[in-house]
């Protein structure tokens, strides 16, 4: 049996990693994002990649740029965009553009009849409904049972599965109609943070060349030093000994410089630096609207103790082009 596979909506890579850990192989990989793109084509491993809106491919024109021919492909997988569905967004539903975009799903799916289709989306999406009040999975039920496919869909917890983290995913699998499935039994044996950074040499610090790629401890010194003081299980106010200057807060007697903040290298610190300046513009903003201030700036910029963050620090953005390889007219 062929184990070739198709990713949509691929982001990073995640579940793409997870397939080809299960004996697949993603030989090509659609994701929009720029940034998302570049993850994929730098960890590729062989596998196309395209950045490119998976609503203007053409997935009939796209098998004999791979080299397949229809039903050879062994799984079709998707992770559909989530915060339509998402329990901290807004919840628009199919209301909102990106919610329809699972229907992206049957679109190939009818095109290279795949041996098996999965997606995976955040637990929420099992329970939506249409504008006319019908199950989201009953809809994408009945079209995937119109191409020849039972399905099957389950929230599953990623601890119960090996993962070092506490993380509820609803998992949806298409197989053709007859063939047996059953989701997988929990492990009784969880795994720890402990066992997965198992065998991992201390975190380098900034300066230093990092033993494993981006294996980097971001901590700023002042923090590290305090939390050298912390056992396991506690805070720093309950530990006793602890030197006066360690102990004191050091929020409040400094704040971080924006020197620091030279450049898209230095995206994280300039980002705690920007912190404390959010909670002064907003205290300010609510006094000026109890005064009736108009003009928020008027009643900010005369009194702002702070400089502005250097322009590089407040957007950044890849200047390096990703060639699109495919259009379809």
């Amino acid at each position: 049996m062929a184990t070739k596979s198709i990713s949509l909506f691929a982001g990073a890579g995640g579940m793409d990693v997870g397939v080809d850990g299960a004996g697949f192989k993603t030989i090509c990989a659609i994701e929009s994002d720029p940034h998302c793109a570049a993850t994929l084509r730098r960890n590729g491993r062989g596998k196309a990649v395209w950045q490119i809106d998976v609503r203007v491919v053409d997935p009939v024109r796209l098998m004999p740029v791979l080299g397949l021919k229809r039903g050879e492909l062994a799984l079709l997988h998707a992770g559909p965009p989530c915060q339509p569905f998402s329990q901290i967004g807004k919840q628009g539903g199919l209301d909102d553009p990106r919610g329809s975009l699972v229907f992206e799903v049957v679109r190939f799916a009818r095109a290279l009849q795949p041996a098996a289709v999965l997606i995976e989306q955040v637990p929420k999406f099992l329970a939506a409904r249409t504008s006319g009040g019908k199950p989201l999975l009953e809809v994408l039920r009945k079209e995937f049972a119109n191409l020849g496919f039972d399905t099957h869909a389950d929230v599953l917890q990623a601890s119960d599965h090996g993962v070092a983290q506490h993380r509820r995913r609803a998992v949806i699998v298409c197989v053709p109609k007859g063939e047996r499935f059953a989701f997988l039994i929990p492990s009784t044996s969880a795994s720890t943070v402990g066992k997965a950074l198992a065998g991992l040499p201390p975190a380098s610090v900034e300066g230093e060349e990092p033993q494993v790629p981006n294996h980097v401890d971001v901590t700023p010194r002042r923090d590290r030093e305090r939390i050298a003081y912390v056992p396991e299980g506690t805070w720093l106010s309950k530990v006793p000994d602890v030197p006066a200057d360690i102990r004191q807060n050091s929020r409040a007697r400094t704040l971080p410089s924006f020197d620091a903040c030279a450049g898209p290298v230095s995206r994280l610190p300039c980002a705690a630096a920007k912190r404390p300046i959010t909670r002064w513009r907003t205290a300010t903003s609510r006094r000026a609207k109890r005064r009736g201030c108009r003009d928020f700036q008027t009643a900010t910029s005369s009194r702002a103790p702070f400089a502005a963050a250097p322009a590089e620090c407040a957007t950044w953005t890849s200047t390096a082009k990703s060639p699109m390889p495919f259009r379809p007219r």
